[in-house]
């Protein structure tokens, strides 16, 4: 599970988030680069650390965003921000042909097995698990901070848009890998 990891400056938002957003921006954005820093000295490929490379992108424009325009209206949307920035990175790293997961899972995985079809596969249906479930969080919480409805509404929102694409990513390589096997595509 090394990819959560790369969640915890969003977690750090999230949790920060009730004594201001700006206050969250920064923390998400130490903790992003300091992520970012011990990963890249650990000796962690650049393929491994789109997620990182990207949250930290966006916590910069976050923090100055809300530093500089303390009482804009996006303050509200900050949990539908992040992930449709999210959502954004994971459905571009697919468009390009680079699932996000890919370089996650490089870590993982033995070398003789990155280039098999199998592992492919597995990772392009892995990232657009993320990028569905992304994509659906971050519509439902535009919708709920639209209404006004609170954080009793949107901390489980959050939650499950996490929740969900993780357990799935921890079940879905093994059926995928016992499924395709005996076509001879691993």
């Amino acid at each position: 599970m090394n990819y959560l990891r790369g969640f915890t400056p969003w977690i750090a938002f999230a949790a920060v988030s009730s004594f201001g957003w700006q206050w969250a921006a920064v923390t998400a954005l130490v903790v992003a680069v300091a992520l970012l820093v011990v990963e890249r000295r650990s000796g962690a490929a650049a393929d491994s650390l789109i997620l990182e490379s990207s949250t930290a992108a966006f916590f910069v424009a976050l923090t100055a965003v809300a530093f500089s325009l303390p009482h804009s209206g996006l303050r509200h949307y900050g949990g539908a921000l992040a992930l449709g920035w999210l959502a954004v990175t994971a459905w571009a790293t697919l468009a390009v042909g680079r699932p996000f997961t890919t370089g996650i899972a490089k870590r993982q995985a033995p070398p003789e097995v990155w280039h098999t079809t199998v592992f492919r596969r597995i990772n392009v249906v892995i990232t657009a698990a993320w990028a569905v479930a992304f994509t659906l969080t971050a519509a439902a919480l535009t919708a709920v901070y639209a209404e006004g409805l609170g954080s009793g509404v949107s901390i489980p929102l959050q939650v499950a848009g996490f929740v969900l694409p993780a357990m799935f990513t921890a079940r879905y390589p093994e059926r995928a890998r016992a499924r395709m096997a005996p076509r001879g595509d691993a």
